[in-house]
């Protein structure tokens, strides 16, 4: 599959079937995280693979948003070894997760997978959940699985901005006065 029609065919899925999902597909998966862009090639990410009913079971008192998928994975960065910006020292790890995780995202798309992005979780409750080290940040959760029959996109994924919206060219001056 071309790279934009897969981009156009993912979307969040939160109904999944009642099937593990495969290490081969899990290898897949993280393979993809390996090969994802990061700032100064530091690659600060710490991916943690939940796929035994006692740590999917312990992932519901972090987040309600856990979709009862059959493998979940915690997408961190070690604030360690993350590249810094010079000028103002940003925290590039937070960008760099970001970018593994849709790296994992397209990937599980790409295997007829279904998954969701989900940011809303208790960082301290899953911290101490899971013995994630204070220097290993917590950016997303991904869960993932086959999808249930008959699931579909919700109705506003389609909605998209017009490139036009959100694309200036040289300058934004003529947007900003």
């Amino acid at each position: 599959m071309d790279f934009l029609n897969l981009a156009k065919k993912r979307f969040s899925v939160r109904s999944f079937a009642d099937k593990k999902v495969e290490q081969e597909k899990v290898d897949l998966i993280l393979d993809a995280a390996c090969a994802a862009p990061t700032a100064c090639n530091f690659q600060p990410q710490k991916i943690l693979v939940l796929n035994d009913e006692r740590s999917l079971t312990k992932l519901k008192g972090c987040t309600p948003y856990h979709f009862e998928a059959p493998l979940v994975f915690v997408i961190c960065y070690d604030n360690t070894k993350s590249w810094k910006r010079r000028e103002d020292a940003k925290e590039e790890g937070e960008v760099d997760a970001s970018i593994v995780a849709t790296h994992m995202m397209l990937e599980a798309t790409d295997l007829d997978l279904g998954c969701t992005w989900v940011g809303s979780f208790n960082p301290e409750t899953l911290r101490k959940q899971f013995n994630i080290p204070k220097n290993y940040i917590p950016v997303s959760i991904l869960p993932v699985g086959y999808k249930n029959e008959n699931v579909k996109p919700n109705p506003i994924h389609h909605n998209r901005l017009s490139k036009s919206e959100f694309t200036y060219y040289n300058s934004f001056n003529s947007q900003c006065d």
